[in-house]
């Protein structure tokens, strides 16, 4: 009995321990990619997956992934930025929430763009991509956390190619203390909205998220040019 209580006890820790590794694999890792990046910077676009937007209740996650975008483009590392994100969790379109919120920081709004279609994480890289390139930007970064950009790097490299990935480096970042200015998105607000959790089940989902529509998409696009 001893032994088991033990054994329990030590769970907790080894899994915290086993985090903080994790978590500095990937800071490392993110580092690594943002000297990189310097090398070829500027990009021509940095893409910035959605978050959902809850007016003045705006997560840590936003908060990273607009004032990552907002460094980059103070640093030099982009000349432009594209928000991407639907109304998928909440009422108001992710991509022009957060474009509107990065245009009140300073950034030009000119700079900034809204890909409005995506709904699961590769969707957002790769509409974004699809934008981007559609505009003449040849030179596409994805700036996110270093875990869903280690998440979406084979996907990238099959359906995104030539796309590179500047994470956020979080020591660089320093977010204590920032907080979102609040902006009037009355005009982003979805009326008729209905929630992706009450449309797609889980399992459809986690298929989204694993790129199941953009590779159907792709297939589609595949055939119709086979058949010209």
């Amino acid at each position: 009995m001893k032994r088991f209580l033990k054994i329990t006890l030590s769970i907790p820790l080894f899994l915290g321990i086993a985090l903080l590794l994790t978590h500095c694999s990937f800071q490392r890792q993110a580092r690594k990619l943002y000297v990189e990046a310097a090398k070829e910077k500027p990009f021509d676009v940095v893409i910035v997956p959605g978050v959902p937007y809850e007016k003045e209740h705006t997560t840590r996650v936003m908060n990273m992934r607009i004032f990552w975008a907002k460094h980059l483009y103070d640093s030099g590392y982009t000349r432009n930025i594209i928000f991407s994100g639907s109304a998928v969790y909440s009422h108001f379109v992710e991509g022009k929430a957060m474009k509107m919120i990065a245009d009140s920081l300073g950034i030009p709004p000119e700079h900034t763009f809204a890909e409005t279609r995506a709904e699961h994480s590769t969707e957002n890289i790769y509409y974004s991509w699809k934008l981007a390139k559609g505009m003449g930007f040849q030179k596409i970064a994805l700036a996110t956390d270093p875990f869903q950009s280690a998440m979406l790097k084979s996907f990238i490299r099959k359906y995104c190619p030539g796309v590179k990935s500047v994470p956020v480096v979080t020591d660089i970042l320093e977010l204590e203390g920032k907080t979102l200015p609040i902006v009037d998105t009355a005009t982003l607000y979805v009326p008729d909205f209905v929630s992706i959790t009450e449309r797609e089940s889980f399992w459809k989902r986690f298929r989204g998220t694993m790129g199941n529509r953009i590779k159907e998409e792709v297939r589609q696009e595949e055939e119709a040019k086979k058949a010209k």
